[in-house]
């Protein structure tokens, strides 16, 4: 009975030895396993990536440029006469009209003058009618040879100096008035006016800037087009034809506001080779404010309705390398193949290639940062206006349920080895 004891005392240690080594085994096989795929993988097609299919259709040509927005008029509001404001008549910021008053300069010295001058008009047309009388009856007089020709002469001097000064007494009359009506600081145009950059009780002269209005009706965006625009717009603008211009603001999408032409220099600046251009936008609800900055884009002649054939393809397919854009293309071999492009417009989510490729080729549009010029790739072909980061439902699933797999065979190895490291530690104390 003893000696079966120790029997198994002895055989114990030995099978968890055997028990590990074999688990060893397993682990490293598997390792190599899986390496021994990859490397076959790597090997037989190169990295996966997703690739389609350049896009082929007819588009609207148009340009994007970036531009500011102007008032059609604006007006500095300054005083023709000198005085004290006593009366500033509207809100910062508010709607003004033609002819309302603005600020209003004491009245009173410029009332008094006016009074003096039309004084002084009066006294000098009754001499003038004097003198009149006077030049008449001196003509009835030398007609009955009772004068002398010397003292009619002198009447009618007489006449004529009193009748320029009574004109003169009246031009200096109007002028008065005139000052007076300039207490009344007006707004020359419809629009919305800023704030009182003088307040009540200052003393101003006419260099003062009392404030200004922008008129707010209509608007202009004036930017600056390339020579291709240039080139593409002038016959139609200078013809007549409408050249539709469209804007979008910082915080809007796209390019809601639509206006036209209105105005191409006539010559190209030589240092930047631009132009410049001025479109004209209604602006019925004031959503437009002068100075904001304005995305533009420029279409065509003809109402922007010539339908151009153009290649689009996905912007994340596009890479950039110092001021070059590139793409790579997927050559017969399912090699990568570094291709430069010129891009254009965005239309339906897609951009324009202007040059670089052709119909039917297809471009890595997922994946480029494991791309390599000339290096073999396994590409994966998509729709190009598919989101390029969407995997299939099955290999998502697969993916998940490997992982949940080994991470559930790493769980037994571990519950596995605690287990066999229990039983030497029970057989050892049953040794001892």
């Amino acid at each position: 009975m003893n000696n079966d004891h120790k029997f198994d005392l002895s055989v114990k240690p030995l099978v968890a030895a055997l028990v590990v080594a074999g688990f060893t085994m397993l682990s490293l096989s598997g390792c190599d396993s899986a390496n021994s795929k990859a490397a076959d993988t790597q090997q037989a097609g190169g990295p996966p990536v997703t690739a389609a299919t350049v896009v082929e259709k007819s588009v609207v040509e148009t340009q994007e440029f970036s531009g500011r927005l102007e008032a059609i008029d604006h007006v500095q509001i300054r005083s023709r006469v000198s005085g004290f404001i006593t009366a500033v008549n509207f809100k910062p910021g508010s709607d003004v009209k033609k002819g309302d008053v603005l600020f209003v300069i004491d009245p009173r010295p410029f009332e008094a003058d006016a009074e003096h001058a039309e004084a002084t008009a009066a006294s000098a047309r009754a001499k003038a009618d004097l003198a009149r009388i006077e030049l008449t009856r001196s003509e009835h007089l030398l007609a009955e040879k009772a004068i002398a020709q010397r003292e009619f002469d002198e009447a009618s001097s007489n006449l004529k100096q009193l009748d320029a000064d009574a004109r003169a007494a009246q031009a200096a009359y109007e002028s008065a008035k005139l000052n007076l009506s300039y207490t009344q600081v007006r707004s020359p145009i419809d629009g919305r006016v800023s704030k009182a950059e003088i307040t009540i009780g200052n003393l101003i002269d006419p260099t003062a800037l009392l404030t200004s209005v922008v008129s707010n009706d209509r608007i202009y965006a004036s930017f600056d087009g390339d020579e291709d625009t240039f080139l593409r717009v002038r016959a139609a603008a200078h013809g007549g034809d409408p050249v539709t211009v469209k804007i979008g603001l910082a915080n809007e999408t796209g390019f809601p506001h639509e206006g036209k032409l209105e105005f191409v220099d006539n010559q190209l600046d030589t240092q930047t080779g631009s132009v410049r251009m001025r479109a004209v936008f209604a602006n019925a609800d004031n959503g437009l404010v002068p100075g904001l900055f304005a995305r533009v884009q420029v279409q065509g002649g003809n109402g922007g309705k010539e339908l151009t054939k153009a290649l689009l393809i996905n912007d994340r397919a596009v890479g950039t390398d110092q001021n070059y854009k590139f793409v790579y293309v997927v050559d017969g071999e399912n090699k990568a193949e570094y291709r430069r492009v010129t891009l254009g417009q965005e239309s339906d989510g897609l951009r324009v290639v202007r040059d670089g490729l052709k119909p039917g080729e297809k471009i890595v549009v997922n994946g480029l940062q494991r791309v390599h010029p000339g290096a073999p790739i396994t590409p994966e072909i998509v729709a190009m206006d598919a989101d390029p980061d969407a995997k299939p439902a099955d290999k998502a699933d697969s993916k998940t349920a490997a992982k949940q797999e080994a991470k559930s065979a790493a769980a037994t190895t571990k519950a596995d080895g605690k287990q066999i490291a229990k039983a030497g530690s029970d057989a050892s104390t049953a040794k001892e």
